[in-house]
């Protein structure tokens, strides 16, 4: 009955809409706007965000914010429901104060689509079992839009793709339902920015880049976000160079991350911190960039993107042998962070089979509720393979959590693999983990206070320390 009463609620809401546009469109408020507005026009378009996640969630409340009419779309109509009340699904503070400020209105019919002006694609873009691209969502996304939108409408995808992904499947999609580009639809890419959790950077003050098919296209996107963001745009030279913009920082940082957690697996071996040698690498104050070990590299970008440029450039003949060897190695450190669980609980005498083991922290960074790629559901499914007993306590994911609370998790466990640095976990003193005889801890995060513990009679392992 709840569930046939939430579609029903959001049946009137999305009729409620409909007869809202269309009187709108009968007023011709609405009706093919030969120019996206700019910064200086009074003029306001329309906007449709498909995909109401990490990334077009906050983007719809940023434009909303800055005066638009912005429309959601999506399939979960839970996830609506929310957003309609200012509520946001997920756990954000950004979004948390800036949700109740404005109104997005949502909607889960595609043929309202035809009243707006500027459609924003905001999908996952994962990779499949095998790390090859899975370009459902983007291709179902451009065919809902091509299928419904009106002539003249601007089509933004952010979905993080492979160069040449908006040319060879995005393009041909609208042409085959009737649509020539440059005149009918206008294309561009812009690929997203965001860092959930971060107090300083988020949607309304990260630079962007834009890249298009044609000129016209290109400068209706670059006002378009120059009226919402408070950063410089970026136009690039094609709609290639767009794309290649977000599979380049992403393998960057990933290629970097990778080098780090090598030399924490090597250092450890020689009995250096490797926390300590970064921290005096970076005192040199040009031509070096702090990157951190860890028990694992998430989220839905670092892990996911460098594939769509390997899958891509083997299409050319090119081996990325450099990303695949980094791929290889932050794939591996789940392993290789349960390598030291099981080498403490050698000294131990203790087995990991039927051990008491805390983790600390599911999401794959700190004080988000992300699970997107994380390393801590690996780290728990091979400890299960291996027949632990695990408790598991994240404050951010408390539905997967099998215990309630900091304490509760440190009297349930005989040793602690912390996952996962939210602020709850950061700086645990060590008197709290003597008190509750916890043995051994393995910190994935290298964010514990490694002397004191040793000093308090604890095993300590972090990442490289």
């Amino acid at each position: 009955m709840e569930k046939n009463s939430e579609n029903q609620d959001l049946e009137k809401i999305n009729a409620s809409i409909y007869e809202i546009l269309e009187n709108e469109a009968e007023k011709g408020i609405s009706q093919n706007f030969s120019d996206i507005p700019s910064k200086e026009d009074g003029k306001k378009s329309i906007i449709c965000v498909i995909g109401m996640g990490y990334v077009g969630l906050p983007l719809a409340a940023i434009a909303a914010s800055k005066g638009y009419e912005v429309f959601g779309f999506d399939t979960d109509l839970k996830k609506l429901d929310l957003i309609e009340k200012g509520i946001s699904p997920f756990k954000e503070e950004f979004l948390e104060k800036l949700l109740p400020k404005v109104k997005i209105k949502t909607f889960h019919d595609p043929r309202l689509m035809r009243l707006m002006d500027i459609h924003i694609i905001c999908v996952p873009t994962p990779v499949d079992k095998n790390f090859y691209p899975d370009l459902k969502p983007i291709i179902n996304a451009s065919r809902t839009v091509a299928q419904n939108m009106k002539k003249g409408a601007l089509v933004i995808l952010e979905s993080t793709v492979n160069p040449g992904l908006s040319e060879e499947v995005v393009k041909p999609i609208f042409e085959e339902s009737g649509h020539v580009v440059g005149q009918d639809v206008f294309i561009s890419h812009c690929p997203e920015r965001i860092n959930p959790g971060d107090s300083r950077w988020n949607v309304s003050n990260i630079p962007r880049v834009v890249g298009s098919f044609d000129e016209i296209g290109l400068k209706k996107t670059k006002d378009f976000y120059e009226s919402i963001i408070d950063a410089p745009i970026m136009a690039m030279g094609s709609i290639r160079e767009a794309e290649a913009v977000k599979i380049m920082e992403n393998s960057f940082r990933d290629i970097n991350i990778a080098f780090v957690n090598e030399l924490a697996q090597s250092f450890a071996q020689m009995d250096i911190d490797v926390t300590n040698v970064i921290r005096g690498a970076s005192t040199k104050p040009f031509a070096f960039m702090a990157h951190w070990p860890s028990c694992g590299v998430g989220g839905h970008c670092i892990p996911v993107d460098p594939y769509y440029l390997i899958e891509k450039a083997k299409n050319f003949g090119f081996d990325h042998r450099f990303l695949r060897t980094a791929r290889s190695i932050n794939k591996s450190m789940p392993l290789f962070t349960v390598e030291i669980l099981q080498d403490l609980l050698n000294k131990l005498e203790m087995p990991i089979k039927n051990t008491n083991i805390g983790i600390l922290g599911l999401s794959y960074k700190a004080n988000v509720g992300d699970l997107r790629e994380s390393p801590s559901l690996e780290l728990i499914k091979i400890l299960k393979e291996k027949g632990a007993n695990l408790h598991i306590f994240d404050p951010y994911v408390p539905k997967m959590s099998t215990a309630g609370s900091l304490a509760e998790i440190l009297e349930k466990s005989d040793v602690i693999l912390l996952a996962t640095n939210h602020r709850e976990f950061e700086n645990i003193p060590a008197e709290t983990f003597k008190k509750s005889e916890i043995r051994a801890i393995v910190d994935g995060k290298n964010c514990l206070d490694k002397q004191n513990i040793r000093k308090s009679g604890i095993l300590y392992r972090g990442i490289g320390r």
